[in-house]
């Protein structure tokens, strides 16, 4: 079969023992590339019981990093409203010396308005945060390349004046940055520019289109579209259960941008054979990796079963 990456989502929404157990399982029992914490202060999705448990993103990560030795780990992803870009390079610097080098840098333009006021923080109009995202990524690139020199920026939202940036981080010539989102203009035209990673969702064929664009921002960039990743970010479901199938393709179908049946013909959810068709089809179109998003409680037989029975078939 084709080569394939696996990722999951394991948001930090559950006792801090329940979250670093599922990740060092993750890292000590399976064949699972990467893990991602949400950053968020309270559990999604919007309008549910803010008042239950979820762990800052950066902090955890440093935590995951400290204990466990093989999986790759990153924030999927950091929202550039919440933190001053630069501040977010050196703490990224940190992780991935905490981890040896697994860290991935996840980041987009941020999204829940309710979560910003709440927490008294601005939430620009969309454009702003398009712009604070790309002036971000390209900030934050030129401090993981510093190579121990001094890096002066100016831009419209960020300033830096001659700041050191020692230690550098121990990938390189960085850690992988992921731009989260699959916005046609902006979001794709600045990973195209200054990016590592597409992460985005839907299905196959919704993914070809992204991919298309992607591809014409890299050519406008110069730049050449086989140096970024794709990967895929939605469900990955192994189950003989029709009636779980069936509920899962709804909860999908709820977004709007698929019915059910197309759900489940066409992404993810199913029997073993099912799954690793589409993961052959997602394959084909240039994804490279597949993050499954998960929710706690985690029961490990679940993940056994995808583990042996698809991650280890794209081996």
């Amino acid at each position: 079969m084709t080569t394939m990456r696996f990722g999951v989502m394991a948001p930090q929404t559950r006792a801090w023992s329940e979250v670093s157990g599922f990740v060092r399982f993750l890292d000590h029992e399976t064949r699972f590339h990467s893990a991602f914490v949400i950053d968020h202060m309270v559990p999604l999705p919007p309008g549910q019981d803010d008042s239950g448990i979820c762990f800052e993103a950066w902090t955890s990560l440093a935590a995951l990093a400290a204990t466990t030795e093989r999986i790759r780990l990153g924030v999927m992803v950091t929202g550039v409203t919440y933190r001053n870009p630069a501040l977010v390079a050196k703490m990224a610097a940190t992780v991935d010396h905490i981890s040896n080098g697994r860290l991935e840098l996840g980041i987009g333009a941020a999204w829940h308005d309710e979560e910003h006021r709440a927490y008294g923080w601005d939430f620009p109009a969309v454009r702003e945060r398009q712009d604070r995202l790309e002036e971000a990524v390209q900030l934050i690139r030129a401090l993981f390349e510093a190579d121990g020199g001094h890096v002066s920026f100016s831009g419209t939202h960020y300033r830096l004046e001659q700041a050191a940036f020692v230690p550098g981080p121990v990938q390189r010539p960085r850690p992988p940055i992921i731009v989260g989102g699959g916005g046609e203009k902006r979001t794709l035209r600045t990973l195209a520019r200054y990016g590592d990673v597409m992460n985005t969702g839907g299905t196959p064929e919704a993914m070809r289109r992204k991919i298309a664009v992607l591809e014409a921002h890299c050519r406008a960039a110069g730049r050449d579209p086989a140096e970024i990743e794709k990967t895929y970010q939605g469900p990955i479901v192994v189950s003989d259960n029709e009636a779980l199938v069936d509920r899962v393709a709804a909860l999908v179908a709820a977004g709007g941008e698929v019915t059910a049946e197309e759900a489940k013909r066409s992404m993810p959810i199913g029997n073993a054979a099912h799954v690793r068709a589409v993961v052959e089809e997602y394959a084909r179109i240039g994804v490279g990796r597949m993050v499954a998003i998960t929710s706690p409680p985690w029961k490990p037989d679940i993940y056994r079963r995808l583990n042996d029975e698809v991650v280890a078939a794209f081996a």
